[in-house]
């Protein structure tokens, strides 16, 4: 049996793509190659999954701030060596990334599709709806490189078939597996990747109802997007095989 951590497989249709808190059942049906997937979905559908459950969600807003780290260790040494430079007032090199990292964002650096959405928010849609098992689901993703070294994080909008209030959701979430909660208003402390790095456990917080549309739902979450989002899924699928 192979854990296959790149994208070719995701999207066969013979070979599952499991995220164990989300679709462990999938595992089932394996004939010998389990696929991995993309650590921006993985990390957005661990909180997304338990308030799926409990009132369906329709629709789903997310824009990402990836770190450095998704585009590999060259692009930390990157980002570390333009954030040098610029602080003492040299122009920031670009050799790994294709624009500069440092004290700046921009559009996730992968091919925009006919679609008008880059490969990653492509995948983000794609295998969100394999993984649900809800291949109508809608989901606008716009995906952003940000200067932070490591752990991504998502702000994300839901819309949901009967509404879920924001005490509601919270308790659910703070039942679920692979969720840690992180939302403590009046001390305006919220999930941060800083913090997020290192850690097996997605954070999530700013829980809140949405007032602009019914049953709609916004957080914010981080997660470390070289273990939930990489190895540690992929070792917990062998684990759950075993």
């Amino acid at each position: 049996v192979v854990v296959y951590n790149s994208s070719a497989f995701r999207m066969d249709p013979s070979v599952p793509l499991v995220v164990p808190e989300v679709n462990g059942a999938d595992l089932a049906n394996h004939r010998g190659i389990i696929a991995n997937p993309n650590c921006s979905a993985a990390i957005m559908v661990v909180p997304l999954w338990p308030l799926h459950q409990r009132a369906t969600i329709r629709r789903i807003v997310v824009s990402t701030y990836q770190a450095a780290s998704g585009a590999g260790a060259k692009a930390m040494a990157e980002l570390e060596s333009q954030a040098r430079d610029v602080l003492a007032g040299k122009p920031a090199q670009k050799e790994v990334l294709p624009h500069q990292i440092a004290f700046n964002v921009f559009s996730h650096n992968t091919k925009v599709a006919e679609n008008g959405y880059n490969e990653e928010e492509n995948k983000m849609i794609e295998e969100t709806r394999k993984m649900f098992h809800e291949p109508g689901l809608a989901i606008c993703p716009t995906c952003i490189r940000v200067p932070v070294m490591r752990a991504h994080s998502e702000s994300i909008v839901i819309e949901t078939e009967r509404k879920l209030t924001a005490a509601e959701a919270r308790q659910i979430l703070s039942k679920a597996p692979g969720v840690r909660i992180v939302d403590d208003c009046a001390a305006n402390y919220f999930p941060m990747p800083i913090e997020a790095s290192g850690q097996d456990e997605v954070f999530v917080g700013r829980i809140r109802e949405d007032p602009s549309a019914p049953n709609s739902l916004a957080m914010f979450i981080s997660g470390d997007q070289l273990l939930k989002g990489a190895a540690l899924n992929a070792v917990q699928i062998a684990e759950m095989l075993l």
